[in-house]
This record gives C-alpha cells, structure tokens and sequence, in this order.
C-alpha cells in the first residue's frame, strides 16, 4: 500500500507539467495509471485540454475512457512531453523499462518528444543498473536461434511466459526475452550490441533521454532535474 501510494504521489505530481496546448505522450505501467487518472479529473473539470498520444492500447483505452483527446503516434506533428514510469533508474538518469512489455512503443514515443519525465516511486532508484530485468522485444521467428546466441554470451535470457507457459505478446505480437543480468557495468556498450543483433526489435535500455525524475517519497514526490 505505501508504494501504491508513492506511485500515485509521482503521477499526480507530473500532471503539473502538462499545460493546455500541449501534445503529450502517455506511457505504459502502474504509475502512469494514476497520472492518467489525474489528467482525466483535470480535462474533465476543464482545467486542461490536450492531445495525446499512448504507448499502449491499454493506455489508450484507459485514457479515452476518461475523456482524454487521444490520436495515433502519426497523426501529431509533435509531442512536447511524454511522461512514463521506468523499472530501474541509476545515477546517471539512465534507465531500464520494459516491464510492462511496452518498450518499443515508448522509446518511439520518447525519441519523437521535446522532452520527457520518467515517474517512479523511490524503489526504482539503484546506484547501478541491472538487478532488474532487461526486457527484449524479439521477433518470434527464429527467436530459439537468438535466445541461444544470448545464452553463449552468457547474458542469461528467460522467454518471458504467461502462468500457462505460452510467450507474452507485445502489442506487436512480438515476444520478450528478459535478460537476468544483476549488473551492468557499460549500458552503452551492451545496447550498441544489442542493436546489432537480428531479431531484436528493441531493447529496455533507455539512454541520454529523460529530462525530469519525478520520485514519490515518504516525505512527498521530488522532481529531480537531469542538467546534461
């Protein structure tokens, strides 16, 4: 309940960023559905009115639910914010997401934004990245013979599963390999290789992007500033 709590703290937070006008990008995971819940109290009271754009169907639909002006990624000309949670930020404010299986969608959106702020509650704040996770989104085909070349290079992959044994799909009909890591000591070097590799559509390496940490605490939610 207290993380709920922080995570509600850092969405409703980030709502102060959105001013009416702009075109925002809405991310994917449990933080952001309670900053999709405030920003439809506030479009719904008149306070705000702006364009969207989602990094999932389930966003969308959470959001048009609320009265939320939604749009397809093609149709905007520009996003001026887009505002995600993150599974794990380290103190050079980069970042592992992907735990919702949505990766591909929000780095898109993230790299079409002017700027973006990540929400999380203060758990996701790690000296070093890796002790969660690092999502894959893979092509089924031929996903056996790139799970193995992962494996030789001993980077621990698990296809991610559903509690019936069948592959999680992405909103791409994709799969997920999640690579169990503990560390990583250069996310630079390993998302270069990453990115070479077929079969990988995208990686949960989220590198030089975000603007804005916004953290929920006990005290209260913090907005840190990235100054690159």
């Amino acid at each position: 309940m207290k993380q709920n709590r922080l995570k509600q703290d850092a969405g409703v937070k980030a709502v102060d960023f959105i001013k009416s006008g702009m075109t925002i990008g809405l991310g994917t995971g449990s933080t952001v559905t309670y900053l999709v819940e405030e920003l439809g109290k506030r479009v719904q009271s008149g306070q705000l009115d702006v364009d969207c754009v989602a990094t999932s169907q389930r966003t969308f639909e959470q959001a048009s639910n609320l009265g939320i002006k939604m749009h397809a990624l093609s149709d905007v000309n520009q996003i001026d914010l887009t505002i995600d949670g993150a599974d794990e930020i380290d103190l050079n404010f980069q970042g592992i997401k992907g735990g919702g299986a949505a990766q591909t969608y929000e780095k898109i959106v993230a790299l079409n934004s002017q700027k973006n702020i990540w929400i999380v509650d203060e758990s996701k704040m790690v000296d070093q990245l890796g002790a969660f996770p690092l999502p894959l989104e893979v092509v089924p085909f031929g996903w056996k013979q790139l799970f193995d070349r992962l494996h030789k290079e001993n980077l621990n992959p698990h296809l991610r599963c559903d509690e019936k044994h069948q592959p999680i799909l992405t909103d791409m009909n994709n799969y997920v390999i999640d690579l169990y890591l503990q560390k990583i000591m250069h996310p630079h070097l390993l998302a270069n290789w990453l990115n070479q590799q077929t079969g990988i559509i995208e990686h949960g390496l989220f590198l030089d992007l975000v603007n804005t940490v916004i953290v929920g605490r006990l005290y209260g939610p913090e907005a840190i500033e990235n100054v690159r």
